[in-house]
């Protein structure tokens, strides 16, 4: 095994849940590309070198499980979701998936994405400072519930939303986390972390089976083009649908995969961009021209340099060489997206903000990986980088951002997301 800290694993898990990049940085720094690092339930092997990401991405499935990897959320996602399987099972849920997020599909979506996010913005304070990130929040949040499962009409839109944004809230703070990793999840009683934490993910499941009930209810009349009409008329090759079971976990999936994240991204964007003023000007000249490609390089930019989840995991069941050192089975392998993505080598000046980098270089296929890679790159990868820039534009049709004199935000951790640590704060004026 690599080398990596000697303090105990308590202390070791507590680092990184509650320094997360500061911890990450301190190991690189004291054991190089590969250290060890012991959780009370799990033995990690951390990696930032681009070759183990090429083999890691490029390897036998079934010699390194993502699923298996994934386990830690299970309680919010279930057995069933497509996140925590492996083999046969996972490609079966994969095939039913793919589809909703083909690219032609996905422009239906734009008009949604565009509406929501103006009114949003609509409400901002103007000429005073704010967090945005509960903003990006509650857009990414009815996107899904619009596109996703169908939900039309604000009242219908809050009484969903509510009870899932609540089971999201209960894993955000970093002491909820924290004492959910450190409990026993077996027979808890009703006021206790998981006692608690169970109550919402029952509340949440009431809500999603009652969308199925309704969506399944009007399946044959036109115009529905959400992800879950789609999900529900899907057969694999047997011809068989996904179970109630299986739409409940997926749809789970869709919402933590779907909204959390791209919301951070959101969040982290905004955050750098009003702390870089030429960037940000460049970005408003080229928009006003009709131009895409400085917006895209930004959203590139933005997740390399602040990745919303910290790494790719996968568990071991045979040894794995990686170069001269062979990894032992039953292990877990996690390739460090944030370390990886500030390697010298590969970004000159990593800690600078420089979307240019994207427009004079393209992104690697292991050295870019927001994302993950391989069979198991996230489902919804083009539709969170589409939401990004229909959001990002209609930001920039309706305000005019302005620089921040302050250095920037620092990482904290929201459930497994890397949030800025004050919300992103901003400011605007109108356009």
């Amino acid at each position: 095994m690599p080398p990596g800290p000697r303090s105990p694993k308590a202390i070791q898990i507590g680092r990184f849940l509650l320094q997360p990049t500061s911890f990450l940085d301190d190991c690189r720094s004291r054991y190089g590309d590969y250290f060890t690092i012991r959780f009370p339930n799990r033995t990690s092997v951390i990696s930032s070198d681009p070759a183990a990401v090429k083999t890691v991405f490029t390897g036998n499935p079934d010699e390194l499980q993502a699923g298996r990897s994934n386990a830690i959320l299970q309680p919010i996602l279930g057995d069933r979701s497509v996140l925590l399987l492996d083999g046969r099972e996972h490609l079966r849920q994969r095939r039913l998936l793919l589809p909703p997020f083909h690219g032609e599909r996905m422009q239906a979506y734009a008009e949604t994405m565009r509406a929501v996010a103006e009114r949003e913005v609509a409400s901002w304070p103007r000429g005073s400072t704010f967090a945005v990130q509960p903003s990006m929040q509650a857009i990414t949040l009815e996107v899904i519930l619009r596109t996703v499962f169908g939900i039309e009409g604000g009242e219908r839109v809050e009484r969903v939303g509510a009870p899932l944004r609540r089971l999201l809230d209960a894993t955000a703070s970093q002491s909820r986390l924290l004492a959910l990793q450190l409990t026993s999840s077996e027979n808890p009683r009703p006021r206790s972390p998981w006692g608690r934490f169970n109550a919402l993910v029952a509340e949440a499941d009431r809500v999603v089976y009652e969308e199925v009930e309704a969506r399944r209810a009007t399946l044959d009349e036109d115009g529905h083009e959400d992800v879950l009409s789609l999900l529900l008329a899907a057969r694999d090759e047997e011809g068989q649908p996904l179970t109630d079971l299986e739409l409940r976990d997926e749809l789970m999936t869709l919402l933590l995969a779907g909204h959390e994240t791209t919301a951070t991204a959101l969040s982290w964007t905004l955050e750098r961009l009003v702390r870089h003023p030429e960037a940000l000007a460049r970005l408003y000249k080229e928009h006003r021209a009709g131009e895409t490609e400085y917006l895209d390089a930004t959203i590139k930019e933005s997740l390399r340099l602040r990745p919303v989840v910290p790494a790719v995991g996968r568990y071991l069941t045979e040894p794995l060489e990686l170069g001269d050192r062979t990894i032992p089975a039953d292990v877990f392998l996690n390739l460090s997206i944030y370390l990886l993505h500030r390697r010298p080598d590969l970004y000159p000046d990593p800690e600078a903000f420089r979307p240019e980098r994207f427009l004079e270089r393209p992104a690697g296929t292991y050295e870019w990986i927001p994302f993950g890679g391989g069979t198991r790159r996230c489902l919804g990868a083009s539709f969170a980088l589409f939401e990004m820039r229909v959001v990002l534009q209609a930001i920039l049709d309706a305000v005019a951002l302005q620089p921040v004199r302050d250095a920037g935000e620092r990482t904290g951790r929201r459930a497994i997301t890397l949030v800025p640590n004050r919300g992103a704060r901003i400011a605007v004026d109108p356009a």
